[in-house]
């Protein structure tokens, strides 16, 4: 047993520990009788290094189960949580300290660096989240005087909308009160801070920026695809068109979700080879382009978490070791989940990101044994690299999906039965769209003429998606609703486990299709 295998051990029972006390009481007795176990382990069996590994991963396993009970104990005696409910005026200044979310009519802000009248001499842990109507607009950075009667967030019979706000640390609610916009310059606040603020308000605003372009150069529904492609636009997106985009299993390519950057990155990786890049220069275009795109969307946290996935990918194909990657995405979960452990249960971003990664890991290499080659030169006049390249961007979404798919069911409720059909179609000239999307909206915010041409071709390709997305969207069997109990997830996982493993160990599998 090498050490890695011993830490990799670790880093699972710590995150073992997490789910286990988000979907079960794990009470004090219990946990008592674990840790003598464990203490047991270690003590008595000192001299067999088996028992103690086991005796050491239930000290982790408590760890994870203790970790997520304390940040369930911050939010439970936050003072913001403690005044909900109390139905009385309140009184705070805050600071919004998210990219505000426009709706139609309504705006969501997300206020943190809260100050109440009472206690000003501190600020408040946690945050409130309060909507207001959509004008006057208001900016990341701006310092707020707010009244209005704190509430907690409702818990709906299919949903609960208070653990979903409390994984963002936000403890409150608070609708349509009195705002003052406070001046600034009366806010204590160092050269970072100020830097930090200014710097992040001129991404949003650049953001903003780049909306414009898209909008004023296309129409709906190739503008609002577009934005949400490359800038994380998703609510321009009609309902009609989420739906369709459901039904043919392709609405990961407009949702900046942790498995949408898992599977941008490959094809960034693949790009930049068959643009006859090194691989360890095509790494480096790939990790810029990334770091670029995250920025653009304005660097939520989901992105960038989703971000540090990708890069341990990325960089385990850099040294040619990808299914070493295993133990760097574990790892990288381990310190997530250090600073937030409610992701894990209550974050659909981070689970599609981890499992995403893990698929493209374990499935990924598998499509080196069924690689087309011949069969589609024979059809197509593409050159090997071209043909390769394709293959593997394909399989990469696919075995991304693979390991979402329960997840995916869970949550919305429906299986798509054409998914592997629209993402052949799509897929690959997704890298197409989004090279020539960031040109377009780059030189289109500097030159109006320049991105009126290059939203030529731009609207020639996202046309294409429409087309094959409402064709196949019509389709009577395109989709069949399908309602899952939670306990057959990890049954789901078990049995993939197993077939992975089974092929890894005994079988060769034939490469008569190259």
């Amino acid at each position: 047993m090498t050490y890695s295998k011993i830490f990799l051990y670790f880093c699972v029972s710590f995150i073992s520990g997490i789910f286990i006390n988000s979907f079960f009481n794990f009470n004090l007795p219990a946990m008592l009788v674990v840790l003598i176990l464990a203490i047991l382990l270690i003590s008595v069996f000192y001299k067999r290094k088996t028992a103690v590994v086991i005796g050491f991963c239930l000290f982790f396993l408590l760890l994870g189960i203790f970790h997520l009970h304390r940040h369930e104990l911050s939010i439970a005696n936050n003072p913001l949580t403690l005044m909900a409910g109390q139905n009385q005026e309140n009184v705070f200044f805050g600071t919004v300290c998210a990219e505000p979310d426009v709706r139609k009519t309504t705006t969501k802000l997300s206020i943190c660096e809260i100050e109440s009248l009472d206690n000003s001499e501190n600020f408040l842990d946690g945050k409130i989240l309060i909507t207001v109507r959509k004008y006057p607009e208001y900016k990341y950075g701006d310092r707020l005087k707010i009244i209005g009667t704190l509430e907690e967030p409702v818990v709906f019979d299919s949903f609960d909308y208070k653990k979903y706000l409390a994984k963002d640390g936000i403890c409150a609610v608070m609708y349509f009160p009195k705002i003052k916009l406070f001046d600034k310059t009366n806010v204590s606040r160092t050269f970072l801070d100020i830097l930090v603020e200014n710097g992040f308000g001129a991404i949003l605003d650049f953001k903003k920026k780049l909306k414009r372009v898209i909008s004023q150069n296309l129409s709906p529904p190739q503008s609002s695809i577009l934005g949400s492609i490359i800038l994380g636009d998703k609510r321009k997106i009609s309902d009609q068109w989420k739906e369709k985009l459901n039904i043919t299993g392709t609405r990961h390519i407009t949702c900046i979700s942790g498995m949408h950057i898992i599977i941008l990155s490959g094809m960034l990786m693949r790009l930049g080879i068959a643009l006859g890049l090194w691989r360890r220069t095509a790494f480096y275009f790939t990790v810029f382009l990334l770091f670029l795109f995250i920025i653009m969307v304005g660097a939520p946290p989901s992105a960038m978490r989703a971000g540090i996935m990708a890069g341990m990918i990325l960089f385990a194909q850099k040294i040619g070791r990808l299914r070493s990657a295993d133990r760097a995405i574990v790892f990288a979960a381990v310190l997530i989940l250090f600073f937030n452990p409610f992701l894990l249960s209550r974050d659909i971003g981070f689970q599609l990101s981890f499992l995403a990664s893990i698929g493209i890991i374990y499935l990924h290499p598998i499509a080196q044994n069924f690689y087309p080659g011949k069969m589609i030169k024979q059809y197509f006049q593409l050159s090997q690299d071209s043909i390769r390249s394709i293959w593997d961007i394909v399989f990469m979404s696919l075995s991304a999906q693979i390991f979402t798919l329960p997840i995916l069911i869970y949550n919305f409720g429906y299986v798509s039965l054409v998914v592997i059909f629209t993402n052949i179609l799509i897929i690959p000239i997704l890298p197409l769209i989004f090279g020539l999307g960031f040109v377009f909206i780059l030189l289109g915010a500097v030159c109006g003429f320049l991105g009126w041409l290059l939203s030529l071709p731009c609207w020639l390709l996202l046309t294409y998606i429409i087309i094959v997305v409402e064709k196949f969207s019509l389709l009577s069997y395109a989709s069949y609703n399908l309602t899952v109990s939670w306990m057959l997830i990890p049954v789901f996982y078990i049995i993939l486990g197993i077939i992975v493993w089974h092929y890894n160990k005994k079988f060769s599998l034939p490469r008569f299709l190259r």
